[in-house]
């Protein structure tokens, strides 16, 4: 694919570093990875370099490399950093002297032999970026590709050296769209020197800062390093990292974060001034920049390297020139990237989400111990932050508790019917085999990618523009249902990720208002094809259990659509129930309890209607205030509820336990009395069952920590959660606008010099500058920044400002009208016989058949969620 250069050798013997952009093709073809593509016309895709790179055994000086070593741990102590701008004299400690930890001086230069080329102190970063060369770059094969030398500080105490891999950035200018990528004839580092990729991670991200960025690619390094310690697997060992390429693709170039670019920069992955916006007139998509790393930038911004066990890592960052979303990003990893490296597993990261030490492993495991796995997910948990502070906030407290005991319930039974609804994207993994289209359009990946297009186009309707706002729910979809593969997806308990979750209601409300209408949307979408599944390979039983699993679906379903109205029938026979009960030692307000709950009858429809108003055009962050008020009503209706069944349950009780064989007597109790039988049967069912299985998974802590705020807030999940997102079905946007203006970086342009076309370009060339920027970086990502807070810009404040004027004048409107219907129309005014009379609750005031099928039916979806989860358990216990 390559145009080559006879009298170019790759790579360089010796490894000394070349101040011209290196021609980063190879002398000559030879035999490939077995698994890495040939294009139609016999050409091949990968390219060796002219002799094989080991990178198996010390390097020269006699350094004892360890990091392969069998029970490695990974040093996760505070140590002295590179970036710990401390102020502290004196150089590293004498057991160091070898290593990347060094202190910082006073100006936040590393302290070593040798004064630095150019004092940094006075360094103009515009006068060195703006001081380049003019250069003649080889086109390979008609496309912008060369090899940049990295700094050298970076080199001086690294443990791999005199490799053009760790010594030499590769930047790529791709002019092409992703589909093209290898019709282009673009090339990958670990295709040229013949590695074959089992793991291809990807990290997505918009514009996250560099400490969620960091806290993501540490998890991921350390990850690597792990598999690096296991000498005795057949695929892994101290070589593992070759089998693991870590993609980094950043949602448009003016979008990411610098600090993100200096931390990469840090690590060699990134160099500013390389980047060109135009190629011999073509505009550039993606800027590509491939780097072997040795060392990682820690949460405390201090470097880490081999002494802490750290081992190389291959980094493929893809810096798009615009912003397109989230799936063109994807787009980019799974059919630009992944064709040429062909992995065996693909795994899906958003940055801001932190795997475990050996998370994974587990997940590639799964792929590895059963070859009918098409796809898998860990355990996605709330980050309780330090000593579990977080939890101090209800709203992060209930959704750990949602999000634990969907992965104590949901997740395992699912996982045993072998189709998961959705694989979370922000962490996940497939086999990439199993994602590839059956035919050109037809497959998984070209439905997924679907809905890339679909807002732009015009074409596509209300209902499918919000099925793939949760695009990756289609994909697990058709994984399983693709025809005659039986692919199966599972659930990974012992993988574990730790991410964000939104600590406001604006941001809360928003995110969830593009899962429920996706996820509902897409339900619809599963059901409505579930005859597919008939045709896609799997055994006769397994069709029964997938059967069984989709009507297991479609009932929810439909409690979620009526979850509006059962929620409020539940509270209202409740409070009639009080009302009219003829015990006198059960009257729970008193002499005011019918009108107590005549008045949060009608308070709770004055929420209700708010909320509508309040969603049918508002954003959450604008109207958070009144939100805000409606959660609070909610809680306390919820309250007046629990308080009611449990003074219920009390009354019943307690004369019956003071009796003579108290036992048989509750026995007959249950027998008789209907209304009282379905609530304790309905309430055991729900939260007796999440405290036992909450204790068989080992994970009881959510209970005694977030399980009082989720109850609180659940009527929030009904009334305001669920109104909101279907008040805005009609919003499909992603969350984040395109910004396609971007700075000009300069352009490469096309030249025939000694009759080869070459590229005339401008470029960094002089080492003491390269040397100077890159300390400059150092020094300025060693001083953090001080916390900005998010401001609403002149036109957001207006829009929203004007969307307040309607809500209120609505509002005042309705309340005002209803006000006066209350005031009317309630018991206490007219003083009717319902309120005041004594005689005794007839059996229909006790009695609602309604209320009793909610209850059968709420305790027998329970009752099926627990055996998934014990057969799960079951399952793990006996297979693994």
């Amino acid at each position: 694919m390559s145009r080559y250069n006879n009298n170019t050798q790759y790579p360089p013997q010796g490894g000394q570093q070349q101040q011209q952009p290196y021609y980063a093709g190879p002398p000559q073809r030879a035999p490939t990875n077995p698994r890495s593509p040939v294009s139609p016309g016999g050409h091949n895709a990968g390219y060796p370099p002219q002799q094989p790179v080991g990178y198996g055994g010390p390097p020269s000086g006699g350094y004892n490399h360890n990091v392969g070593h069998q029970g490695y741990e990974i040093d996760d102590s505070d140590g002295a950093g590179l970036m710990n701008n401390q102020g502290r004299a004196g150089g590293p400690p004498p057991h160091r002297q070898n290593t990347l930890n060094h202190n910082l001086d006073r100006n936040g230069y590393p302290q070593g032999p040798g004064p630095l080329p150019r004092s940094v102190s006075k360094l103009d970063r515009s006068a060195t970026m703006n001081r380049r060369s003019v250069c003649h770059v080889p086109l390979t094969d008609g496309n912008l590709v060369m090899d940049c030398p990295v700094p050298q500080q970076l080199l001086q105490n690294v443990h791999f050296k005199g490799e053009r891999e760790f010594e030499y950035m590769r930047y790529t200018a791709a002019t092409c769209d992703p589909n093209d990528f290898f019709k282009e004839r673009y090339t990958l580092r670990p295709t040229i020197y013949r590695r074959q990729t089992e793991l291809f991670i990807v990290m997505t991200m918009y514009n996250e800062d560099d400490d969620l960025f960091i806290k993501t690619m540490g998890s991921v390094m350390k990850n690597i390093a792990h598999l690096c310690t296991r000498a005795k697997s057949k695929t892994w060992g101290k070589d593992g990292w070759k089998k693991v390429v870590v993609c980094v693709v950043a949602d448009g170039r003016k979008k990411c974060h610098p600090r993100v670019l200096k931390v990469l920069a840090a690590m060699g992955a990134y160099q500013e001034g390389i980047a060109k916006d135009t190629v011999a007139g073509k505009p550039v998509t993606a800027h590509i920049y491939e780097y072997t790393t040795q060392v990682m930038v820690d949460e405390e911004l201090k470097m880490r390297g081999a002494d802490r066990g750290i081992v190389p890592v291959q980094i493929l960052f893809c810096l798009k020139e615009q912003n397109k979303k989230k799936l063109n990003s994807h787009r980019w990893f799974f059919n630009a990237f992944a064709p040429q490296l062909n992995p065996n597993v693909c795994i899906l990261l958003d940055v801001g989400t932190k795997p475990s030490g050996t998370s994974i492993y587990h997940l590639w495991k799964a792929f590895d111990r059963d070859s009918s796995i098409g796809g898998a997910c860990g355990e996605i948990c709330a980050d309780l932050g330090p000593n579990c502070a977080n939890l101090l906030n209800p709203l992060v407290a209930s959704q750990n508790f949602e999000y634990k005991m969907s992965n104590i319930l949901d997740k395992p039974l699912e996982s045993v019917f072998g189709y998961i609804s959705v694989l979370p994207g922000a962490f996940s993994a497939y086999r990439y085999k199993a994602l590839k289209d059956s035919s050109p359009g037809v497959g998984p990946l070209s439905s997924y990618f679907k809905g890339e297009t679909l807002h732009t186009s015009g074409d596509a309707g209300i209902f499918e523009s919000n099925m793939y706002l949760a695009e990756d729910r289609i994909l697990c979809f058709e994984l399983v249902a693709k025809k005659n593969e039986a692919w199966l997806l599972r659930y990974v308990k012992s993988a574990k990720a730790s991410t964000d979750v939104p600590d406001s209601i604006g941001e809360f409300i928003s995110q969830r208002r593009r899962w429920l209408n996706g996820s509902f949307f897409a339900a619809f979408y599963s059901l409505a094809h579930f005859t597919r599944v008939l045709t896609s390979g799997q055994g006769f039983f397994r069709k029964i259990f997938l059967m069984v699993e989709f009507l297991y679906n479609a009932i929810n379903l439909v409690f979620n659509w009526f979850s509006l109205a059962n929620f409020y029938l539940t509270f209202y026979f409740l409070t009639v129930a009080a009302a009219n009960n003829a015990n006198k030692d059960f009257q729970p307000f008193g002499d005011w309890g019918k009108m107590t709950f005549s008045v949060l009858r009608q308070v709770y429809l004055a929420a209700i209607i708010t909320v509508f108003i309040c969603s049918l055009g508002n954003r959450p962050q604008g109207s958070r205030f009144i939100f805000i008020l409606a959660i609070i009503l909610f809680a306390v209706i919820m309250g007046v509820m629990l308080y009611l069944a449990a003074a219920t349950v009390v009354a019943v009780v307690l004369p019956e336990l003071q009796k003579a064989n108290a036992v048989q007597h509750m026995l007959d109790l249950l027998k008789v009395q209907g209304p009282f039988r379905d609530s304790v049967i309905s309430l055991a069912s729900t939260y007796g069952l999440y405290i036992v299985s909450s204790l068989l998974h080992f994970e009881p802590w959510h209970m005694f920590t977030s399980f009082i705020p989720y109850l609180f807030l659940l009527p929030a999940y009904i009334n305001i959660l669920m109104v909101y997102a279907f008040c805005n079905t009609h919003d499909v946007s992603w969350g984040t606008k395109g910004d396609n203006k971007t700075a000009e970086l300069g352009g490469a342009t096309k030249v025939t010099k000694d009759g080869q076309d070459v590229l005339k370009l401008e470029k960094p060339t002089n080492k003491e500058d390269i040397d100077a920027v890159y300390q400059l970086n150092m020094q300025e990502l060693s001083v953090r920044p001080d916390a900005v807070k998010e401001k609403r810009d002149a036109k957001t404040k207006q829009e929203d400002y004007y969307k307040m004027f309607r809500t209120n004048l609505v509002l005042t409107w309705m309340f005002t009208n209803a006000i006066l219907i209350i005031a009317m129309t309630s018991s206490f005014t007219l003083g009717s016989d319902d309120a005041q009379n004594d005689k005794q609750p007839t059996k229909e005031d006790m009695f609602n058949p309604y209320l009793s099928m909610i209850f059968w039916s709420v305790a027998a979806l329970s009752a099926f969620r627990f055996t998934g989860s014990v057969m799960y358990l079951i399952l793990r216990a006996l297979f693994g």
